[in-house]
């Protein structure tokens, strides 16, 4: 690394981005002072921990951004992070997946679930860790609220007015300014104000009745009724107004941050994250960086965020997110950041090891399984139409998945038409041909076809393994010689344990099959462009990652790239500008 570089770093508020030899960045922070803050990596303390050390000893290079303040340094921070995702970062994991309920900037607006934030004005509530608790909240909302679902307005009211699910704005059955008002309303129940939207209602049904619209009347009524029914289930704490509270657990080097949402006196909620690279941290960091990432993408409505532990950036924070950050001593905005606390442990241990050997002991005994599970391969396919089909096998040792197995197979028997069956067929052959290694379970996702499929090439090799597929909607396991399915208990640990491995299986085959998408999209729009062969190509896509990179870069940075001469880089850029 170039030393002199340390001697130029300003004084300034900012963010510093550190680099590999490769160029790739491996941490994202942010400092009050960049001159002093970056300094302090590479001076000799004893105090750095194994971490930073081992941080420092790779970094090549770095790269500062000044910001006009701290505030604005910590929220390009938090954008970075979420974009770079660096290696020595604290991160919650997987969190790309986590899904969202959006309400969309249309003029008549929807609420759909999404996995993706688009900056385009709509309004975006999570992150939730729960999919299927977001597609119960969804098809609630749906019921109290009858907004359209409908991607394009119909020229006439669909199905969904006639059965009182739509009030068909695309037909003028409803004024804007009226479906406006239950978007609002809406929102403000997914934010948990009930009682506020409950006084809202009911001033308007009692408008619509004086001005003798009963039929208006009568549908916020029921509205009103249903969101009255919702929430005499929630729990009353106290008045504590609109707060979130904070735990923290670390069981077996993993570490747990669980938020319980309190809005109006009810706890309406709350969500577990793991976190990753968190090991050897002090609380307070993997505080401070849980809170930057989970409220850079959340819609935060809480006036306090009650911690278990002091923060140092507690006042940037505060400024930041428009809230106070409060380490409660005593009372009940205690016992609520402790049972947070206490929560996150039960999860925690929920994830250990004593349930999971519980999972492999328990599927052993359903399935009517010769040995305990202990090794488990899963195998999923996925293509969009037949285009780019892939095949995913992870593996699980003793209910844990053993990463350093999995593997993923691009399927060439079904290129350009969708066959799931023949894929698994292919995929279960390569696998399982000229092999001893065997494992004590085989897991099909999917049903008795998939399932069939797999077991004529399996047993077509003399193998004995059990083998079982896992229907998707109703999460029914498919035996051997038999089409009735075997129903495990829905609060078994052999049931949790095969939606484990089976959502891990979709996830790895997911991410292969997107990366060999990015691949084809980047080569056929290159193609178009004289003088870039394969060769080049191949390294833009190093040097550069994706293709939206690719356009946005500048002709001397097109130019850097090995085996890209002058000529191809202008070639190139006038290319994307005409396109543009």
């Amino acid at each position: 690394m170039n030393v002199d570089k340390l001697k130029t770093l300003p004084d300034a508020p900012g963010v510093y981005l550190m680099k590999d030899a490769r160029g790739k960045i491996i941490y994202v922070g942010k400092a009050r002072v960049l001159k002093n803050r970056v300094r302090q990596y590479f001076q000799a303390n004893k105090n750095h921990g194994a971490k930073v050390k081992a941080m420092v000893a790779k970094i090549a290079d770095f790269e500062t951004i000044i910001t006009a303040t701290e505030v604005e340094a910590l929220i390009l921070e938090c954008n970075l992070i979420k974009k770079y995702r660096p290696r020595y970062n604290i991160s919650l994991k997987d969190d790309k997946s986590y899904p969202y309920l959006r309400v969309t900037a249309d003029e008549f607006p929807r609420i759909i679930l999404t996995r993706r934030i688009i900056h385009d004005g709509s309004r975006y509530f999570g992150p939730c860790t729960n999919g299927l608790a977001v597609k119960e909240t969804l098809a609630l909302l749906r019921k109290i609220f009858p907004l359209r679902t409908c991607k394009t307005f119909a020229k006439r009211p669909c199905l969904e007015f006639h059965i009182k699910r739509c009030l068909a704005p695309c037909a003028n059955k409803i004024s804007r300014e009226n479906y406006t008002s239950l978007v609002n309303a809406a929102e403000k129940f997914l934010e948990g104000r009930t009682a506020q939207i409950e006084r809202e209602l009911t001033n308007q049904m009692n408008a619509a009745a004086d001005n003798l619209d009963f039929e208006r009347a009568a549908k916020l009524r029921d509205i009103l009724l249903a969101i009255k029914k919702v929430t005499e289930k929630q729990k009353i704490v106290t008045d504590t107004g609109d707060v979130d509270a904070i735990g923290l657990a670390r069981l077996d080097g993993e570490t747990c941050a669980q938020i319980f949402f309190i809005r109006e006196g009810k706890i309406i909620g709350r969500e577990n994250f793991l976190l990753s690279g968190a090991d050897n941290e002090s609380d307070e960091i993997i505080l401070t960086e849980f809170i930057k990432q989970y409220y850079s993408r959340a819609k935060i409505s809480a006036t306090e965020i009650l911690l278990p532990v002091e923060l140092s950036e507690e006042k940037i924070l505060s400024e930041w997110l428009g809230a106070k950050l409060i380490v409660p001593k005593r009372g009940v905005k205690k016992s609520l950041v402790d049972m947070a606390g206490q929560n996150a442990e039960r999860f925690l241990r929920a994830q250990g090891s004593g349930d999971r050997d519980k999972g492999v002991e328990e599927l052993k005994k359903f399935l009517n399984l010769p040995r305990l599970p202990r090794r488990m391969e899963c195998f999923d396919i996925s293509h969009i139409q037949g285009a780019e089909t892939v095949a995913s096998m992870v593996v699980f040792m003793d209910g844990s998945p053993d990463k350093k197995s999995y593997r993923r197979y691009k399927i060439r028997s079904t290129e350009g038409k969708p066959d799931d069956f023949m894929s698994m067929r292919e995929v279960t052959a390569r696998r399982y041909e000229h092999t001893d290694n065997l494992p004590d379970l085989i897991v099909i996702d999917g049903g008795l076809g998939q399932l069939s499929s797999a077991l004529e090439i399996i047993r077509g090799f003399g193998n004995k393994t059990p083998v079982v597929g896992l229907a998707k909607q109703f999460e029914l396991i498919f035996v051997e010689g038999s089409s009735i399915p075997v129903e495990l208990p829905r609060d078994s640990q052999a049931l949790k344990l095969m939606q484990r491995i089976r959502d891990e299986a979709h996830r790895f085959a997911i991410t292969y099959h997107r990366k060999l998408r990015r691949k084809r999209n980047l080569k056929s729009e290159l193609d178009n462009v004289a003088g870039i062969g394969v060769k080049r190509r191949t390294e833009l896509f190093k040097a550069f990652g994706t293709i939206s990179k690719i356009k946005s870069a500048t002709v001397e940075e097109l130019s850097a790239v090995p085996s890209m001469t002058r000529a191809a880089a202008d070639s190139l850029r006038k290319f994307f500008d005409a396109q543009s």
